[in-house]
């Protein structure tokens, strides 16, 4: 069974995290000044933009190659959070015609929350990272 976990949160982690890349990705070779401005639209911080941006490019590789899954995932929760609050809600789950609604979101939020709150270890990079310091933390134990 614990096979089974690990290649199914591995999935979820490679798949949420291309996804995040891509996202990431599309902000920058759009002009990111497209986004800050869209941001301050919106009534959000132009610079946000930016910080947004860089969660999901930075964030989406890391989880892809699972270096801080649970970290990276606490914080692509908090921006899928932002945009289901912030711009996503008023559309409604399946939108309103003049704007995707917010189910794409929830499911990204979900899939984030759930490798934040269980972690990917399979092929990962924090595995080979941190693998010392989990043999060591369990011989201080033992002893």
């Amino acid at each position: 069974m614990t096979n089974k976990y690990e290649w199914s949160t591995l999935l979820l982690r490679v798949v949420l995290g291309i996804t995040f890349f891509v996202h990431g990705l599309v902000k920058f070779q759009g002009g990111i000044e497209n986004t800050v401005g869209w941001f301050d639209s919106i009534g959000i911080p132009g610079f946000m933009a930016y910080v947004v941006a860089l969660i999901e490019l930075v964030g989406g590789v890391a989880l892809i190659i699972g270096f801080g899954t649970k970290i990276v995932s606490a914080l692509l929760a908090i921006v899928m959070l932002g945009a289901i609050l912030k711009v996503k809600l008023a559309a409604g789950f399946l939108g309103n015609g003049q704007m995707a609604g917010y189910e794409l979101d929830l499911v990204l939020l979900v899939m984030a929350v759930f490798l934040a709150v269980n972690d990917s270890k399979m092929l990962s990079l924090d595995q080979v990272v941190f693998k010392g310091k989990e043999q060591q933390r369990g011989q201080t134990k033992a002893v």
